[in-house]
């Protein structure tokens, strides 16, 4: 009947100590709360892209009729500058970096194979 008792006080404590651990880690969680957080987070949701932006500004002013050309001559190089800055910027993701993490962790998978290929050879 004791070691019923000691059992039954013994999973009581692990819970307990289960239950800490969460509330730290909640805890933490809750500090992890702020705009300098979100704004990162968000960052990496939605990528600017200010070289597509002045592409498109560019083609419209393009496009635009006008009989004395001023636009196009604002255009064209708007136009040039979206195309470098479209270099400069990488539109990466967030889901784009998972996605290249799971091609270069099947590449590293499939050279382990290899290896061990070899050494049976």
């Amino acid at each position: 009947m004791d070691k019923e008792y000691r059992k039954h006080i013994a999973r009581i404590k692990k819970i307990g100590e289960s239950a800490k651990r969460r509330s730290e880690i909640y805890c933490g969680l809750a500090t992890l709360d702020d705009k300098g957080t979100a704004r990162s987070l968000g960052a990496l949701q939605r990528v600017p892209a200010p070289g597509k932006k002045l592409q498109k500004i560019g083609f419209i002013l393009f496009w635009i009729p006008e009989p004395l050309m001023i636009t196009n001559a604002i255009a064209v190089p708007m136009i040039i500058t979206g195309k470098i800055l479209e270099k400069v910027y990488n539109g990466a993701t967030i889901s784009d970096v998972g996605h290249e993490t799971k091609k270069m962790v099947g590449t590293f998978r499939d050279f382990k194979e290899n290896i061990r290929y070899s050494k049976s050879l």
